[in-house]
Formats: structure tokens, C-alpha cells, sequence
């Protein structure tokens, strides 16, 4: 008499584990989760890198961040906030428009000067946790009364000299969403 043994095939713990039980479900949620970053990535999210030493040293450079597009859409940026915003201008290096990371400083309708290196809005000085080194900025310039739809915007390392920043009162259009990471 011979005996027979039944085997019943189980997937191993490791197929189990990468593919799962049922390997047209784990298939369609593969194909789910890339189309959401694929919508992620070009609709919401937009990496950046910083280019040049104006954010330094909060943000160094050469470092890769993330932008939310939808960050301002039922808000606007605040004081404070670290926003991407459409250049333009034309980079120096490549030729084409760049994108650039600045600090929201000044709001619509606001007056800014710096006076002895430090940040004045509507007057009255400005305490600036994220500046980290000294500043001998010292222009008032009358035309810094900022425009129903402007924000200014500067970077953080003001001990460069302010010739060589971008700044300036930036129009709420070109800002492109808030820095995250």
C-alpha cells in the first residue's frame, strides 16, 4: 500500500511578503501608488535646490527641498515663511529662468528698510530668529511701500553684501508655493 502525501502549494513567506496573497490586487495598488506620485510630483510637490549662499545657513547649498504648490491657496504667505518664487530674471550659469528661495519679509501694503542691519517693517524692528549672522545693511529707500498684490523677500545670510542678493517686493503671481523640507 502506498501512501500519498498532499501537498498544498503556500506561497513562501517571502513571495507572501513582496507580492502578497493576491498578485493582481497587489499589481492594481502598485499601478495606484505610482500614478499619485506621478500627479504628486507634477501638480503638488516640486523639488528645488538651493543655488548660491543667500539662504545660508538654514538652508545649505546645493541641498534638494520640497515646494508645496497647494500651500497658498486658501492662505497667503506670512512673515517668516520660506517661499519658491519664478525668476524672471536669467541665471548667470545656464541662461534660462531659475526658480529661487527666499523669506517672506514684508506683506502688501507694508513699508521695509533695514536701518543698522536690522529689519524694519512699517517702522518698528523686526526680531529675525533665522538670521544667524550680523548684517551692516543701511538703505530707506522710499520705494519699498509694498503693492496691494507684493510681498518682499530676501534670503537669509545677510552678512553678504546686498548688492549681491536678489530682493525685492516680489508680485503674490510668481510666488510658486512654501518650502517644506
Amino acid at each position: 500500500m502506498q501512501s500519498e502525501t498532499v501537498q498544498t502549494s503556500n506561497p513562501s513567506w517571502l513571495r507572501t511578503i513582496i507580492i502578497g496573497r493576491n498578485p493582481r490586487l497587489t499589481a492594481v495598488r502598485l499601478v495606484v501608488v505610482v500614478a499619485l506620485i506621478l500627479v504628486l510630483r507634477a501638480y503638488v510637490l516640486l523639488p528645488i535646490q538651493v543655488d548660491g549662499p543667500s539662504m545660508m545657513p538654514n538652508y545649505r547649498e546645493r541641498s534638494i527641498n520640497v515646494v508645496n504648490r497647494l500651500a497658498y491657496l486658501r492662505s497667503e504667505p506670512q512673515h517668516g515663511d520660506v517661499v519658491a518664487i519664478r525668476y524672471s530674471g536669467v541665471s548667470r550659469l545656464s541662461g534660462k529662468s531659475v526658480m529661487l528661495m527666499k523669506r517672506v519679509v514684508g506683506l502688501p501694503g507694508e513699508t521695509i528698510e533695514f536701518v543698522n542691519g536690522k529689519l524694519m517693517v512699517n517702522g518698528r524692528q523686526v526680531d529675525e530668529p533665522y538670521v544667524k549672522t550680523s548684517c551692516s545693511w543701511d538703505f530707506r529707500p522710499n520705494h519699498w511701500q509694498l503693492g496691494d498684490d507684493e510681498y518682499y523677500v530676501v534670503g537669509d545670510n545677510r552678512a553678504m553684501p546686498h548688492e549681491d542678493h536678489i530682493q525685492g517686493a516680489a508680485k503674490r503671481e510668481r510666488i510658486v508655493g512654501k518650502v517644506m523640507l
